[in-house]
């Protein structure tokens, strides 16, 4: 049977059907290759302009980091010149002296005592013979022995020292810039007396150590420090609080370390074996002066270990007795110099003789350097002494 009409047109229809539909699938992977490249493109743009803003990035933080470290080398540079111009050798000359009792006994005669002068001749009295010594040093170290107080609250005890806050002047007159207050008389009038003394001495200016309390001084850009230990009530027990005051002081930067000992025996002439022990540890230690007191007497002088270690300055402005069988002193003092390496061993040293009183036969509380055959005899006295002290054994 033949095809029908409709039949025959039908073929034609789904011809072109399928053309157009493959016509139109062809045109939309067109497209959609289109913008697969386009997606290709724009993601390659994006990375390029990240790559570069990355460049860009690392360039600025390179030119960054190398500015700061010119800054840096610069600044290093500037340290090194400052350090080496902190550390041009420095020259500083030191002063110690002994017991200084700036008051009296209650139980003393008024007349006669240290107090009276003080009412009679005013403050500028008592060191204006050793005045202009301690103006030309750089620094003034005494042992201050007693308490500047108005308590009543007295030790039981054979001797108790003490006068009024305005004492303090005598050694701010005398340029006497620091004291150390560790010794058998600071407590006479309890912890009362001694807060009061330490108040009064800083409404003066004057640097106080002793006991727990050290000092660093800065003395020509230097920093000196101050040690003060009472070895009297325990001995070598203080083994311990030498070594941690010493490390403190350093530890603060200290570039000159000087310790004072309360120590000893009262009129020997010779240090014991407690003071040698704890001297020369204290130069083991760091220490590049030691100086002591409290015999009332001048022991000798040992150098150990090319420093200086002073047993016993003896009394100085002392208001403990009026007419004291010994009146023999002395002011010890080493000009130090300190360099960028340290301090230099070149112990340069000056002894100067002095007698508590500048009158002869009772004590006028008026510290004076001898002269001529006086201070001849004091010296040789000091020579003979240091003499005297056992070697230590190596």
């Amino acid at each position: 049977m033949n095809d029908s009409p409709r039949k025959r047109n039908a073929r034609p229809d789904t011809a072109r059907r399928n053309a157009a539909l493959q016509k139109k699938m062809r045109q939309q992977k067109i497209r959609r290759q289109k913008a697969l490249l386009i997606g290709i493109g724009l993601l390659l743009l994006f990375l390029l302009s990240m790559s570069t803003s990355a460049c860009i990035t690392r360039n600025r933080k390179a030119k960054e980091a190398a500015a700061q470290a010119e800054q840096k080398k610069a600044q290093e540079k500037e340290a090194k010149k400052e350090t080496k111009k902190a550390f041009d050798p420095v020259s500083l000359t030191v002063s110690v002296v002994g017991d200084c009792t700036l008051g009296t006994d209650e139980a003393f005669d008024y007349s006669t005592s240290l107090n009276a002068y003080f009412d009679n001749y005013g403050s500028s009295y008592f060191l204006q013979n050793v005045k202009p010594i301690f103006s030309a040093d750089d620094l003034t170290i005494a042992n201050f022995e007693g308490t500047l107080t108005e308590s009543d609250a007295r030790e039981d005890k054979t001797f108790a020292f003490k006068a009024p806050a305005s004492f303090a002047k005598i050694l701010t007159d005398g340029n006497v810039e620091a004291v150390t207050t560790a010794n058998n008389h600071s407590h006479d009038y309890g912890e009362q007396g001694f807060t009061d003394t330490l108040n009064a001495l800083e409404a003066e200016g004057i640097t106080h150590f002793g006991y727990d309390e050290t000092a660093v001084m800065n003395i020509k850009g230097i920093k000196v420090g101050l040690v003060g230990i009472y070895e009297l009530k325990d001995h070598l027990e203080r083994t311990q609080q030498v070594k941690d005051n010493i490390a403190k002081v350093k530890a603060e930067g200290a570039q000159l370390v000087i310790v004072i000992f309360h120590w000893g025996n009262e009129k020997e002439e010779v240090p014991d074996s407690n003071q040698m022990t704890l001297g020369r540890l204290a130069i083991d230690e760091g220490a590049d002066l030691v100086c002591g007191h409290h015999p009332h007497v001048l022991q000798g002088i040992e150098t150990y270990k090319g420093k200086n270690i002073v047993y016993s300055l003896g009394n100085f402005c002392f208001g403990g007795n009026s007419a004291p069988s010994d009146m023999d002193s002395m002011i010890f003092q080493q000009t130090f110099t300190i360099t960028e390496n340290g301090v230099q061993a070149d112990n340069v040293t000056n002894i100067i003789p002095c007698s508590i009183s500048s009158e002869y036969g009772y004590n006028n509380y008026q510290p004076t350097p001898a002269e001529g055959e006086e201070a001849q005899r004091i010296q040789n006295k000091i020579e003979e002494r240091s003499a005297m002290i056992p070697v230590k054994e190596s």
